[in-house]
């Protein structure tokens, strides 16, 4: 698993799960978009933490069935520019 953000680097599922283990709080999970094509796995979602929340990507590669890597991307939401009101819709 690879946090290109933080530039962290997870190797092995005993890894992958202790620092899940670790984590102060888990944070609740709802994904909006999964794309899938071929062995590539993307899935867009909502983190919430209680008091913070991020949107995430996760990059899911599978081999076998299996996942082989994932790499998450996180950020905070912000509010849309005012400039841009004029070519954008909100949902």
């Amino acid at each position: 698993m690879s946090y290109p953000q933080s530039r962290e680097v997870i190797r092995g599922q005993d890894n992958r799960q202790a620092v899940y283990h670790a984590m102060p709080g888990l944070p609740t999970i709802k994904p909006y978009r999964t794309t899938a094509s071929g062995d590539i796995v993307v899935v867009e979602a909502d983190l919430d933490y209680g008091e913070e929340q991020f949107q995430t990507v996760f990059i899911f590669v599978c081999r076998d069935g299996k996942i082989a890597t994932e790499t998450a991307y996180w950020a905070k939401p912000f509010a849309a520019a005012q400039w841009r009101s004029a070519w954008v819709e909100k949902n």
